[in-house]
């Protein structure tokens, strides 16, 4: 897939503080981003249904007057896999859960450092411009747990497992890294490459409770995510 430049990018920006919203729109077309903005849910839908192809990245605070960010991200994801961030007023795991589940990427909690918000933004929209080769295979096995590379499908017991693209990327990278321990501080720098010190710990807690939660057979006693105490993780053992 072509990089596509970043004055190229268009970001929907969904913020019902009109000052917020000003700011936020002066900092992104600073960093020559193309910005929408909407002010409730409403009218972001309106927009989302017409031109969801024009946008490469969505912004949504939580709380609209009409509505919520995870209404918004719901819509989205029924419609296109486009990356979604939202504004968050309360940094707590439940909110975080919630966002990750409905297939959101990240999450910043206001108040909020404009370099902090810039830097979350370019990670994402690397992510989505390029996966992380695994291997020239195309199908890995890990126990009952079978990667499609190719496909970018991950499949249980013959069943597919929906996974968020953040998710899909930490999976791929324990894949790369199959005999190897990985501290966290590795994880986050492989994640979120330049944006490491911007990065709440509290994420990638999340994204490994929701991967054991979805691929693992007893999360209480993890086989394909080992936590290796007072190191980090590795992958557990991998047939390819």
């Amino acid at each position: 897939m072509e990089k596509m430049e970043v004055h190229t990018m268009k970001i929907m920006l969904v913020e019902d503080d009109r000052i917020i919203a000003s700011g936020l729109q002066y900092s992104l077309e600073q960093e020559k981003y193309e910005v929408m903005i909407a002010y409730t849910y409403e009218e972001a839908k309106r927009y989302i249904d017409q031109h969801i192809d024009d946008i490469h990245l969505f912004i949504f605070d939580l709380n609209l007057p009409d509505g919520t960010g995870y209404d918004l991200c719901t819509v989205v994801k029924q419609k296109k896999d486009k990356p979604v961030l939202f504004l968050s007023a309360v940094d707590e795991e439940v909110n975080i859960v919630m966002g990750l589940d409905l297939g959101a990427d990240d999450y910043i909690t206001k108040p909020f450092r404009v370099r902090e918000l810039m830097s979350r933004i370019k990670s994402i929209l690397r992510r989505y411009q390029q996966q992380p080769s695994v291997t020239t295979h195309h199908i890995t096995q890990i126990g009952n747990l079978s990667v499609n590379t190719q496909e970018a499908k991950v499949y249980k017991g013959g069943q597919e497992i929906l996974l968020t693209s953040l998710e899909y990327r930490l999976l791929l990278i324990f894949l790369q890294n199959p005999n190897q321990v990985l501290t966290r501080q590795q994880l986050l720098a492989k994640i979120w490459d330049e944006a490491g010190e911007f990065v709440n710990d509290n994420t990638l807690t999340v994204y490994i409770k929701r991967l054991r939660e979805k691929l693992e057979d007893d999360v209480s006693a993890p086989t394909l995510i080992v936590t290796v105490r007072g190191l980090g993780y590795r992958l557990g053992d991998v047939v390819c």
